[in-house]
């Protein structure tokens, strides 16, 4: 069915219904995503106060055939905010569905707006002695709504999940303009289909969260955090195992970093303290949370990695600045990243298994294009990489713009043929709907666009993304 654009005329309609500073003009920040890959149009900026809003904002365009698009904090990296083509839609902002709506600590239970801000419900879990997990380098824009329907992973996936594993139910506002009351609190409700983590990761193709019941977790009293240098990516994998046979479910993080990432945060971040005068080829970053010992525990695990020959060197952190500095620096290798301008980059997953084979061989493979820098780092307690390629030192990335997607397609293909992932934890939006068609399972891809059709007929709902 053909869309229409949200033009004047259709805005002017929309707002007799609605308080009248709820449309406006799209700021620019409202048409770009981080990335500067994609330029969206946008014909109505709607920023609603309440679910109710929400829904008549939904149920009009649905009426008029009107495209949608759900916006949260904007820093998604695959473009799934923005609709760079086709009929202007409305951008739907969550921002000022803003509250904590409850906690309830003794439940360890937290219910929030979609358009919260997640370093705002991490800190009203603080507040009542709980930890809310999730944890990303944008945590201080990223919204929980784009979190929820994005199914963001970051930095403590391997001992909490992704944000669907800390999920418990949703309020949400469906294609129709209907309200799906399920913000249950319940651990337990095996009634039927599973609407909730139907939502979660659908990059707002099958509705609109505005709402979630969110897992919170005891805190740890005892935190300890090291970085230890290793010889390669298979010691970096036998010291994980090695790490949760002697500590269990209380490794919280477990990253790996490469000298390229290290030498690309000196470059461009020199404020940034580096934990060694010389980056290692290799290291990780570990962190453990247990309710006591968890200090005295990374030593002994120190020592035992050290009579393996698994490690060569390390440091555990001996105060608080210490600890900060080490995940700072982890949390501006992106940064870095940035700065100096990929060529093309990958958020891929493998089972844990074919990591290091896959290392090499993407290193070889990505050599056959010329003297590409490579800076492989990530979540590797999870088996998700974050495989970024970027121009020789001193070239500019755009010298290699003939070959991006050659790189690209090497790096997928190799990742397909060992059981991997495109798309970890950012998601498909737009930028990955070529590969999600290349890659994707048919009988799983024809029961999506089923899916599609049957929750949005007129195909409103953020139209180009993922399918």
């Amino acid at each position: 069915m053909t869309l229409q654009d949200a033009t004047p005329a259709f805005a002017d309609r929309l707002a007799e219904t609605l308080p009248s500073d709820t449309l406006r003009i799209p700021d620019a920040r409202y048409l770009e995503e981080p990335r500067g890959r994609f330029f969206g149009g946008g014909g109505v900026l709607a920023l609603p106060r309440s679910t109710e809003e929400v829904a008549a904002i939904v149920k009009a365009c649905a009426k008029a055939k009107v495209p949608v698009v759900p916006y949260g904090g904007g820093t998604g990296l695959v473009g799934g905010q923005v609709k760079p083509e086709g009929p202007a839609p409305v951008v739907l902002s969550l921002e000022r569905m803003n509250r904590i709506r409850a906690v309830y600590p003794l439940e360890n239970v937290l219910v929030a707006d979609a358009g919260a801000i997640l370093a705002e419900i991490q800190a009203a879990a603080a507040a009542e002695d709980r930890l809310f997990p999730l944890s990303l380098g944008s945590e201080g824009s990223a919204r929980i709504g784009g979190n929820l329907s994005s199914n963001a992973g970051g930095l403590n996936v391997l001992r909490y999940g992704n944000t669907r594993d800390l999920c418990l139910g949703l309020e949400a506002v469906l294609p129709n303009g209907d309200i799906w009351h399920g913000l249950t609190r319940l651990r337990k409700d095996n009634t039927g289909y599973d609407l909730r983590n139907l939502l979660v990761g659908a990059e707002g193709t099958l509705g609109v969260i505005t709402a979630a019941a969110l897992k919170l977790f005891p805190r740890p009293r005892s935190v300890g955090t090291a970085i230890l240098q290793v010889t390669d990516p298979e010691a970096a994998l036998r010291l994980l195992a090695l790490v949760r046979d002697q500590v269990g479910e209380s490794v919280s993080a477990f990253e790996l970093l490469s000298a390229q990432g290290m030498a690309f945060v000196a470059d461009t971040l020199p404020d940034v303290r580096l934990p060694f005068d010389v980056p290692p080829a290799w290291s990780v970053l570990i962190e453990l949370g247990m309710q006591s010992g968890a200090d005295a525990a990374l030593e002994a695990l120190f020592e035992a990695a050290l009579d393996a020959g698994l490690v060569s060197d390390g440091l555990i952190a001996q105060s608080e600045t210490q600890r900060a500095d080490f995940w700072r620096l982890r949390e501006h290798v992106p940064i870095a990243n940035k700065k100096v301008g990929s060529v093309a980059s990958h958020d891929i997953s493998l089972p844990l298994g074919a990591l290091p084979a896959f290392i090499a061989e993407a290193d070889a493979k990505v050599a056959q294009f010329g003297p590409l820098r490579i800076n492989c780092f990530g979540h590797l307690g999870d088996g998700n990489l974050h495989y970024n390629v970027f121009p020789p030192k001193g070239g500019d990335r755009h010298d290699y713009d003939n070959v991006r997607h050659s790189v690209s397609d090497a790096v997928y293909d190799l990742v397909h043929s060992y059981g991997g992932s495109f798309s970890a934890e950012h998601g498909v939006g737009r930028l990955k709907v070529a590969a999600l068609q290349k890659y994707g399972d048919p009988a799983r891809l024809a029961a999506m666009r089923a899916i599609k059709a049957a929750l949005d007929p007129a195909g409103i709902m953020n139209p180009g993304a993922v399918l």
